[in-house]
């Protein structure tokens, strides 16, 4: 995260989370369904270089090689997804678009994606492929993580909630070395709404549909939420982990918050303190 409190210096989306713009890609997707030739009319995309490891696909204007931290970092952070949530390794492919500069990044969403306003990175899903769009720069190992978990849950999932799709992609877009996969920024700032009374809201998180409805806030308790399911206690954990076994099978389940609320009696209080206990730990600082 960076100091100055925005929340992403790029953004991340599912055509199947938001229904505003799954119209229109649907319409994309058809007229640029054809020919590849038919496709680079409206936007070149990579094609100089690509690596493949089982379901990560990278095209890269730039060289790349299969042994590349970057690439091998993706390779296992594949592998930790997968770990961490008890999900089959097995799953559609995710591709993964890497343009050799922001400025040929970007005119191929203007040309492709017209409105989207500018940003580091997207993930886009689509019934046709899982994609994930950057450009070659200093904070592509970040952005990737990031995007690849949003790709990487699409692939496995008939459905992700959006405040669970965000707040997992946020937990696992730090680093392996970060210890405990805690945010500080997150947890200061949270921290600070604690003491000014505020109080964490799932039920309000859920009723999110659309990603241009979160704001700043609801990203860091959406991680917040994930981190507590996943560290507190091996009840929380094991309510997340039904939950996503769920969503393999059934695009609406019950509400995660009606089962939280059944296995553990005064969950936000439960939230609080677990939050209160991250400020004892001091990992290495994560900055953008």
């Amino acid at each position: 995260m960076t100091s100055t409190g925005c929340h992403r210096c790029h953004f991340s989306f599912s055509v199947v989370g938001s229904p505003l713009l799954g119209l229109l890609f649907f319409a994309i997707a058809v007229l640029t369904s054809g020919c590849r030739t038919a496709r680079h009319e409206i936007g070149q995309l990579p094609a100089g270089h690509s690596v493949r490891s089982e379901q990560l696909q990278v095209i890269s204007d730039l060289k790349l090689k299969l042994d590349q931290p970057l690439i091998q970092d993706l390779i296992q952070l594949r592998r930790d997804v997968a770990h961490e949530l008890q999900l089959p390794l097995e799953g559609r492919d995710v591709v993964v678009y890497v343009f050799g500069d922001k400025t040929k990044y970007q005119q191929y969403l203007d040309k492709t994606y017209p409105g989207l306003p500018p940003r580091r990175a997207y993930f886009v899903g689509t019934p046709r492929e899982l994609a994930v769009y950057t450009f070659w720069g200093e904070s592509i190992q970040e952005d990737l993580r990031h995007e690849f978990t949003h790709g990487l849950l699409h692939a496995q999932l008939k459905h992700v909630p959006l405040w669970l799709d965000e707040g997992l992609a946020e937990y696992f877009e730090l680093p392996r070395s970060t210890l405990n996969k805690v945010n500080r920024e997150y947890v200061r700032k949270l921290g600070i709404a604690i003491a000014n009374n505020w109080e964490p809201d799932l039920d309000r998180l859920e009723s999110l549909q659309d990603v241009i409805q979160m704001q700043r806030a609801d990203y860091q308790e959406s991680w917040a939420w994930v981190h507590f399911l996943l560290h507190s206690s091996d009840g929380s954990r094991e309510v997340l982990l039904n939950h996503l076994q769920e969503l393999r099978e059934n695009p609406h389940p019950a509400p995660l918050s009606t089962a939280l609320r059944d296995t553990l009696p005064e969950v936000n209080s439960r939230y609080i303190a677990h939050l209160s206990s991250l400020n004892t730990i001091q990992p290495a600082s994560h900055q953008k």
